[in-house]
């Protein structure tokens, strides 16, 4: 048993929705939840960028004790979770990747679409993904232009917000794709309009943050570093960015976690 937190890096507010999950998932596991913040958004910068990024937040939350990372940023597993592995070879990193196996499966129309990042969708490792279980499945990429920043300002209800996501996912309604997977983890936060635009035509929209959350209670069983049963969890925020930022992720967690009650 250990009661140490587990650590939630991303980008920014988007891997709330990943931290949603593991809340709900793991009830007695304490989170420290470090959005960048100062950096945001990562999807147009480089790989070395993105990695050193990545290394300064495993750093930060090594110092606060975790136990575990969490990488709840798929552009930040794409370009870095092999080096923080590496770096970190004692201690277990789940990164995420877009859904592709179980949509591909899934399919009956053979033609699905993913919504990521620009470098995520050139990312060898979606590459070498897709190309593994996509088999007979077309792949459609297509970047989620804007969703990051309209995340991160709040702006996920607003007119504004409807429109972006209109103009990217209109386009995908008359290509017979029946899976759409969302492959940034800002762009649950928009599953809403997303879900809204796509009406009753059948196409499912799909997201990693359960199967990562299993995928953590896993590796805390199979290395006996669960939390004590009726361990009180707590809840930290922490940010490169300046306080009013930590504070607005704080406050956004707080709300998610009134609607999972």
């Amino acid at each position: 048993m250990d009661n140490r937190p587990i650590g939630v890096y991303d980008s920014g507010f988007g891997g709330l929705s990943v931290w949603r999950e593991l809340r709900r998932m793991l009830p007695n596991e304490s989170l420290i939840y470090l959005g960048d913040g100062k950096n945001c958004p990562y999807g147009g910068r480089s790989r070395e960028e993105i990695t050193a990024f990545a290394t300064e937040a495993v750093e930060r939350l090594v110092t606060e004790g975790v136990k575990m990372v969490v990488v709840g940023c798929n552009t930040a597993t794409t370009a870095a979770v092999a080096h923080l592995r590496e770096r970190w070879s004692d201690m277990p990193i789940v990164g995420l990747e877009p859904a592709v196996k179980p949509a591909c499966l899934s399919s009956r129309t053979r033609r699905i679409a993913v919504l990521a990042t620009e470098h995520s969708l050139q990312s060898e490792m979606f590459l070498a993904t897709a190309l593994r279980y996509a088999g007979d499945v077309e792949v459609v990429k297509v970047v989620g232009e804007g969703f990051v920043e309209l995340v991160e300002r709040g702006a996920e209800h607003s007119a504004e917000a409807e429109a972006a996501v209109r103009k990217v996912v209109e386009p995908l309604l008359g290509m017979d794709i029946d899976k759409i997977v969302l492959g940034c983890t800002h762009y649950p936060f928009l599953r809403p309009l997303i879900e809204g635009v796509i009406g009753d035509r059948g196409i499912a929209v799909i997201d990693s943050g359960e199967a990562v959350a299993r995928r953590v209670k896993w590796l805390l069983e199979r290395y006996d570093i669960g939390a004590e049963e009726g361990n009180v969890a707590k809840y930290r925020f922490v940010s490169f960015a300046n306080e009013e930022y930590r504070q607005r992720l704080e406050h956004r967690a707080m709300m998610i976690a009134e609607e999972i009650k």
